[in-house]
């Protein structure tokens, strides 16, 4: 039996080459692992440059956005192939992606429920592998004023203060307040520390006439809010 020869990408029809399936058939032709080829250009002495981008999907559960949560050194040291160049390539090409989709979904003038913060904030942190804190401030209307981000922490979380939100809202003259932030384990179920800054903070409003509307954990595709499970007063 004759053993079976391995082709190379430059050895297939030219309209199943990734960079010639795209010229021919437009990009939206090309799979996630294609796509990903052309960003790598070329794989390793087993691999070609699709089989080892379908692997390195394969062990993110082909899931975009957790490719997106693998560091340089994850790419590089997993994959044969993979050398410092092709990991910025691909670690960059997933930020612009994350940025357009960000891009995409304008603060909404006036928000009026949770999913609409979910909205806001999924984009700009639910694929993150660090903790990060935001907010939102409003005006009497729910109309947003101002979104700034509070604290970028490690993967155990990050650090709140509570007086540079009140600081910010008072500056603005702001009504209330959203807090927002990122669980990169993906369960949004709050902790201990979640509770006790939602509590310091909804005490420091209270004082100041600012009230706390809503303090929503956000993942890659779920999200949980306080004010929607009445855990605010």
């Amino acid at each position: 039996m004759n053993q079976r020869t391995k082709l190379n990408i430059k050895d297939w029809a030219e309209e199943d080459r990734p960079r010639e399936k795209l010229l021919i058939k437009g990009v939206a032709s090309l799979s996630d692992a294609e796509l990903l080829a052309i960003l790598i250009g070329s794989g390793n002495k087993n691999e070609t440059a699709v089989e080892l981008s379908q692997r390195i999907l394969h062990s993110a559960d082909n899931n975009l956005n957790a490719l997106g949560k693998l560091s340089i050194n994850d790419l590089i040291s997993n994959f044969k192939g993979i050398g410092e160049a092709k990991a910025i390539t691909i670690i960059a090409a997933l930020e612009l992606g994350r940025r357009r989709k960000l891009a995409e979904k304008p603060i909404q003038p006036q928000i009026t429920n949770s999913e609409e913060v979910f909205n806001i904030f999924q984009p700009l942190m639910g694929d993150l592998n660090h903790e990060e804190v935001w907010f939102l401030l409003l005006n009497k209307s729910n109309k947003v004023i101002r979104k700034g981000q509070v604290s970028k922490g490690g993967i155990a979380g990050s650090v709140v203060d509570i007086r540079m939100i009140m600081k910010e809202a008072l500056d603005h003259l702001a009504s209330g307040i959203i807090l927002c932030h990122n669980h990169p384990s993906g369960n949004t179920q709050p902790s201990k520390d979640d509770d006790h800054i939602t509590r310091k903070l909804q005490d420091a409003g209270h004082v100041m006439e600012i009230h706390l509307l809503d303090h929503v954990i956000v993942s890659d595709n779920s999200y949980y809010s306080y004010r929607d499970h009445n855990r605010l007063s």
